[in-house]
């Protein structure tokens, strides 16, 4: 008489669901992002007329929420089916999509330290085209109004890079009101005022540099932002690290239950009734 021994493997309840609650929230929070974005871009009657995407020279920041918002619905639903479904596509899927992103972050973080002078071209290229396109979208505009105002900069080099826009270029043909001017974010802020004098920066560069340290940010943003870094250096390492560390359990939940259905699989296949 033989015996035979089966294995024992089985799917861990605790994976399926821990991987599920995993993924629930990053679903939640991509139709979070996803609302929010589709709700901006009607306000500006962006659904109604696609071409002001592609006509907008510099960055709508409404894109950048939606493009996250589609790449967390897409890995929250693949997560959480493929977990409740026990399918192996869909979490090989959710599992090498977060692989990736979190390789291509790490390649990021060490071609920025590599290549500094380079990345500091492309940032300074990439402030001077949204400074042109900054009265072109509303969202635009206070992200840069926010920008400047925080880090009490002007421009990416300086206030001179406003000449890039139509509307503050101190050109003759010029017939803006705000020609040879600044947005009002580049002003030093009055604590007497209670009102934001959203007209502070008019005709300021028509006066000698010496005098614009009075009235406005003459820093650009560039040389605020690298001095803001190593001030912050551990917070922007904590944020990394906690956000690797997601990705990361991510990836080990996913590749844990991935062997677990795969162990179940090859057991089914060498009994000889159905599994």
């Amino acid at each position: 008489m033989h015996y035979y021994r089966y294995s024992n493997a089985e799917v861990s309840c605790w994976y399926k669901y821990l991987l599920f609650s995993y993924n629930i929230v990053f679903w939640l929070a991509g139709v979070a992002f996803l609302a929010a974005g589709l709700w901006a871009w009607s306000e500006k009657g962006v659904l109604s007329d696609l071409t002001k995407v592609t006509g907008l020279h510099g960055l709508d920041p409404v894109v950048l929420v939606l493009v996250v918002g589609i790449v967390m619905f897409t890995l929250g639903f693949a997560g959480c089916v493929g977990a409740l479904r026990e399918n192996i596509c869909l979490l090989k899927f959710f599992c090498g999509t977060i692989v990736f992103i979190f390789l291509l972050e790490l390649a990021v973080a060490v071609l920025a330290v590599l290549f500094q002078d380079w990345v500091r071209d492309r940032v300074k290229e990439f402030f001077e085209n949204n400074i042109k396109s900054y009265r072109d979208d509303i969202d635009l505009q206070n992200l840069i109004d926010s920008l400047q105002k925080i880090n009490h900069c002007c421009g990416a080099q300086g206030p001179d890079d406003w000449d890039f826009n139509i509307y503050f270029n101190c050109s003759s043909e010029s017939k803006s009101r705000e020609k040879c001017g600044v947005p009002f974010s580049c002003c030093i802020p009055d604590p007497a005022q209670k009102v934001v004098n959203t007209q502070c920066g008019y005709d300021v560069r028509k006066k000698s540099k010496s005098q614009w340290d009075d009235q406005i940010f003459i820093k650009g943003c560039i040389l605020a932002l690298e001095a803001w870094l190593p001030r912050n250096i551990y917070i922007v390492a904590g944020v990394f690290i906690a956000i690797s560390l997601l990705q990361i359990f991510g990836i080990f939940l996913a590749r844990t239950l991935i062997s677990d259905i795969e162990a179940v699989k090859a057991a089914c296949s060498y009994r000889p009734w159905p599994c």
